[in-house]
């Protein structure tokens, strides 16, 4: 019952979709006022983590959005070959390796991959879209992975206000209408 606000403070440059999906699913169902505060930055999955608060404060330079999915993986196949080591693939199905970094996708492994990129990428969208109310057209714009510094991260919709720690509190002093004190 003291808690009368959470402030989530981010600084990160993603992180696992589920698990973003998680966290702003629970700051979208409490009944307290919530901040993201995003510091230095506050990309891919920490984005779409802030986009779950009611009002997310940014620096003017911090770095925020990267609305994007990446599955990106380093292919050691060749490296290996050169230093005489040798696969062995034991699997119980074709595509249960897919992805290992000891042997380079196939065509088909790539194709899957691409599928599962575009569903995720899909749904980032529509949620930063839902959470942030904004068109999803305005976000699809927007989401090819680049991030942008926070006054343009204003403009485009993705954050509420310019400001840290302090532009926080003050903010909160006047919504909850007394005075702030941040337990840690």
């Amino acid at each position: 019952k003291k808690i009368k606000a959470i402030i989530l403070e981010i600084d990160s440059v993603g992180g696992s979709p589920v698990a973003a999906e998680e966290i702003a699913n629970a700051l979208k169902q409490t009944k307290k006022p919530t901040v993201a505060l995003i510091r230095e930055s506050g990309n891919s999955a920490a984005y779409w983590v802030a986009t779950g608060a009611n009002t997310i404060f940014a620096s003017k330079n911090s770095d925020v959005g990267s609305i994007g999915v990446s599955m990106s993986y380093l292919d050691n196949s060749k490296k290996n070959q050169k230093e005489g080591l040798n696969y062995t693939q034991l699997i119980s199905g074709k595509f249960k390796d897919m992805g290992s970094s000891d042997k380079p996708l196939t065509a088909e492994e790539k194709n899957l991959l691409m599928r599962d990129i575009k569903i995720l990428h899909q749904n980032f969208v529509k949620a930063v879209a839902e959470n942030r109310k904004l068109d999803i057209k305005k976000v699809e714009a927007l989401a090819d992975g680049s991030s942008m510094l926070g006054e343009m991260a204003l403009k485009n919709g993705l954050i509420d206000k310019i400001g840290g720690i302090y532009e926080v509190k003050e903010y909160l002093k006047t919504l909850i209408g007394e005075g702030v004190g941040v337990c840690w």
